[in-house]
């Protein structure tokens, strides 16, 4: 029988694909994640084939494999995970007040078969003003530290989210509706 592999050791994508009711396992990858575009899109697509890539080295034929990768972009630059706190207060800061897009890439791949199916979804968020004490009360609180644009939309930083314009789940990291259409011919092998 057929596996659903996710290649990601988020939590957060654990969460949204059990959502799917096809059970799968987790092969995070250990590669390191080299940025070599520019634009958004292509570089969370180009990072999405690259792990799911990897985890496809252990999959057995038949295999279904999904890789994902979040960034945030403002003004067309990209933002990935804060170094420190400093760093995370610095992108909140740059990031209140103003809109700005989370994109995910996510690469289903068939072990054996050649198929590889790779896409970009974008969610523009648009971010209330925030005063600085609330940015570091934010960043203390210590949910930005392995988060791409330093917030996570799901937990305390909700309260500064004035709207989104696109898929929720894509902020959160993984764009649900979109892949199932992928995983939707696979339903059967997978159970």
């Amino acid at each position: 029988m057929a596996k659903l592999i996710l290649a990601s050791a988020s939590p957060r994508r654990r969460e949204i694909l059990a959502l799917c009711g096809l059970p799968f396992e987790v092969r995070p990858g250990s590669g390191e994640e080299r940025i070599r575009g520019t634009e958004p899109e292509e570089i969370v697509k180009e990072l999405s084939a690259g792990k799911a890539a990897e985890a496809l080295e252990g999959a057995e034929d038949g295999d279904i494999v999904i890789g994902a990768d979040t960034v945030v972009a403002l003004d067309g630059a990209v933002m990935g995970k804060p170094k420190d706190e400093a760093d995370a207060c610095s992108m909140l800061k740059r990031l209140q007040g103003r809109a700005h897009q989370v994109c995910t890439g996510v690469t289903v791949c068939k072990k054996g078969s050649g198929e590889c199916r790779t896409f970009a979804e974008t969610t523009t968020v648009r971010v209330l003003p925030m005063s600085d004490g609330e940015i570091r009360e934010y960043v203390a609180a210590g949910e930005s530290a392995d988060k791409a644009g330093a917030y996570g939309i799901q937990g305390r930083f909700a309260v500064y989210v004035e709207g989104i314009e696109g898929d929720y789940q894509n902020v959160v990291g993984l764009p649900l509706a979109r892949l199932y259409g992928y995983l939707k011919p696979y339903r059967e092998e997978l159970k």
